[in-house]
């Protein structure tokens, strides 16, 4: 039994290490999805995206045929030398959030970064 625990401890352990250190050949795939909620309205589609930490510098708004696609990169915080780290909820590196909408009738009219939410208003075309 202790020599299994043991067997665990050390499987956790290389799983951690991979986890804190990606490999370069997949430095541009998206690691995580932020959550989102979408709201509609009589005149307007608002799409809010949960991206705490996230700048705008760090982040892509684009649309293809009925796929509005949200990207980016929540980069790592800067710590001295000294800090330990005692716990990484939040994720870190290259996200994508897909979302199938009928576009056809629908404009991105406005988009803004709000309290550590990205907030995008899709305006109804009459």
């Amino acid at each position: 039994m202790w020599a299994e625990a043991c067997a665990l401890i050390d499987r956790a352990e290389r799983l951690q290490r991979q986890f804190f250190h990606p490999s370069l050949a997949d430095a541009h795939r998206a690691l995580w999805e932020p959550p989102v909620d979408i709201y509609e309205t009589e005149r307007e589609f608002r799409v809010v995206v949960a991206l705490p930490g996230v700048e705008q510098r760090d982040l892509a708004v684009s649309i293809e045929g009925d796929v509005l696609i949200i990207a980016g990169r929540r980069r790592f915080p800067s710590l001295t030398d000294d800090a330990v780290i005692h716990r990484l909820e939040i994720p870190h590196g290259h996200f994508e959030r897909r979302m199938r909408v009928s576009m056809e009738r629908l404009r991105l009219s406005r988009s803004q970064l709000l309290d550590g939410c990205l907030v995008l208003v899709l305006t109804k075309q009459v």
